[in-house]
């Protein structure tokens, strides 16, 4: 097998566990609904959150971290640290746009944040600490996602990741920033909501 196949594996396999999309899953299955005609709309840990309360969330949360941790895993086994990089840049694009359920999925922070844990435990932290200061200060949640993937690709440069790492990193926080675009409009006019678990049965404008 050829390096260039190698990493087209590795992208593929990134792409088709990203795709697996929790929140669609779990609110079809448990809760008889999709999160996406709720709340915000989007299909992350944040609006199940929002939507079917605080359990939701969590379950949403970690298997949406434990796919680009899967993902990685293979991708590393596959092709070292390049074919690494490729898997968790995929399966984020898989989360965000996700073959099995016409392409609207999640924001990418969840599965960033995993990411950012396989990488390294520092750089996780740091975005953790981050997402903390970000929705503590503001009690909204996209500015936590935002300060964090900021924090993840700066925490990267610092604790001298290697180059494929350092690159996922700068991809996820481009992925993310991309995906809170709305968000950011919002922040900007003071029109984007406080966040309350359980809060969401209709759903908001973009």
């Amino acid at each position: 097998m050829t390096t260039a196949e190698k990493y087209l594996i590795s992208a593929g396999t990134g792409y088709l566990i990203g795709s697996v999309n929790m929140g669609i899953i779990l609110s079809k299955v448990h809760y008889h609904s999709d999160v996406r005609n709720l709340g915000s709309g989007n299909a992350g840990a944040t609006n199940m959150a929002r939507t079917f309360g605080a359990g939701g969330g969590a379950m949403t949360l970690c298997g949406d971290a434990m796919k680009s941790m899967v993902s990685m895993s293979i991708g590393s086994l596959i092709a070292g640290k390049w074919g690494k990089a490729l898997s968790g840049a995929f399966c984020m694009i898989g989360h965000c746009w996700p073959l099995y359920f016409g392409f609207k999925g999640g924001k990418g922070v969840a599965s960033g944040a995993a990411v950012a844990l396989m990488i390294d435990p520092k750089v996780f932290a740091a975005g953790v600490a981050a997402f903390a200061v970000g929705v503590a200060s503001t009690r909204r949640v996209s500015v936590g996602s935002i300060s964090a993937s900021l924090a993840v690709s700066i925490a990267a440069r610092y604790f001298r990741a290697s180059t494929p790492e350092q690159l996922l990193m700068f991809f996820s926080t481009a992925v993310v920033l991309y995906e809170h675009i709305p968000n950011m409009k919002r922040l900007a006019s003071r029109t984007e909501p406080v966040f309350h678990f359980g809060h969401a049965p209709e759903k908001e404008s973009a």
